[in-house]
């Protein structure tokens, strides 16, 4: 049997059951992951046996998403979706879209008070841009915005704004050099559902 075929039978079997339950996940609709790997491996541990069960996006069982109603997010980004995520979004996230996060990576909206360990401190929303790769391990801290066409490296710790078309990393994350543009044709994409008209026209 071929790719393509075993690809359109994956679709027709479980693609429409997907896109019922997880309303905001945008993906290509053939050469992903697999719609019965997000049913087996993300749906059941987490609709089933209620790990980040309110998280209208596929999160990996052994991610974390806290306060998901605060997360704003753009198409192909699904925070949490990778392995050992930790995504706390008290003071909120607005991610844009085509972010890919590595594993083990740990986004931070909130610090805890010093004086009331049990309340966290008000800050602005950490704002991620598009097209922004975020390696392994990486961490992310309150009110950091990292513009478009980023590249942050395995292992940084993020303190400080990044601004658009830069590679960085480090302890804390530096700029190392430039990055030419990134090059996304969205029409170029046969997407799992209809996307929303403004992402054709961000992207």
């Amino acid at each position: 049997m071929s790719r393509t075929l075993k690809s359109k039978i994956d679709y027709f079997v479980f693609g429409w059951f997907i896109k019922l339950v997880y309303p905001q996940y945008y993906r290509p609709k053939y050469g992903y992951k697999p719609n019965w790997q997000i049913f087996f491996h993300y749906y059941i541990p987490q609709k089933i046996f209620r790990l980040n069960p309110k998280v209208p996006w596929p999160v990996h069982f052994t991610s974390t998403v806290i306060e998901p109603q605060k997360i704003k997010k753009g198409i192909l980004c699904d925070p949490g979706d990778n392995f050992n995520n930790y995504i706390q979004a008290n003071n909120g996230i607005i991610f844009g879209s085509n972010v890919e996060i590595g594993p083990g990576v740990k986004i931070i909206s909130s610090n805890h008070n010093p004086n009331c360990f049990n309340k966290s401190i008000p800050a602005k929303p950490i704002t991620i841009g598009n097209h922004v790769l975020i390696g392994a391990n990486a961490i992310i801290l309150p009110e950091v915005h990292v513009g478009n066409n980023v590249i942050i490296g395995a292992g940084s710790i993020v303190t400080k704004d990044l601004p658009s078309n830069v590679i960085a990393f480090g302890n804390p994350c530096e700029i190392i050099r430039s990055k030419k543009p990134y090059h996304f044709n969205i029409g170029d994409v046969t997407f799992n559902q209809k996307i929303p008209k403004q992402y054709k026209k961000e992207l």
